[in-house]
């Protein structure tokens, strides 16, 4: 199984008040297995836009904290016209464009979506591309 890593995962791993211990676990499963691990190349973007507003030394901690793990094996999945034509299915059921290309890359990669956005993926639970986080980990975990 294909784990598509949401930015809101990867949020709670870099900041004080964001702590969760399935964020963490998710954490060490990457670091020892990234070949298991996806994101959409807008993945570093918004983790990193998201850390420099929440956390006085976001740019630090994206460059010495997520880059790394970018480097470390994980698949990091260009948008595509493929991509994009499966990314709008899911625009159509209310996601945000972002949102649409996480559960989009899960489809073709036969994965899961891997969130703390519950209103995200109760739009997509019938699809069985996602998985609220929050909820518990992943069946097969």
């Amino acid at each position: 199984m294909i784990w598509v890593i949401d930015a809101s995962v990867a949020i709670r791993w870099f900041l004080r008040d964001e702590p969760h211990p399935y964020a963490d676990i998710v954490l060490r499963r990457l670091i020892e297995r990234p070949e298991f691990f996806a994101v959409p190349e807008l993945f570093a973007f918004e983790v990193y836009a998201v850390l420099c507003r929440m956390h006085p030394h976001g740019d630090e901690v994206s460059i010495k904290g997520v880059i790394p793990l970018l480097h470390g094996g994980i698949l990091r999945q260009p948008m595509t016209e493929t991509m994009a034509v499966r990314a709008a299915r899911y625009v159509t059921k209310g996601l945000t464009g972002y949102d649409a290309c996480y559960t989009a890359l899960a489809e073709e990669l036969k994965g899961l979506w891997i969130t703390f956005d519950e209103k995200a993926h109760l739009r997509v639970a019938n699809d069985r591309v996602s998985h609220d986080l929050a909820k518990g980990l992943p069946p097969n975990w």
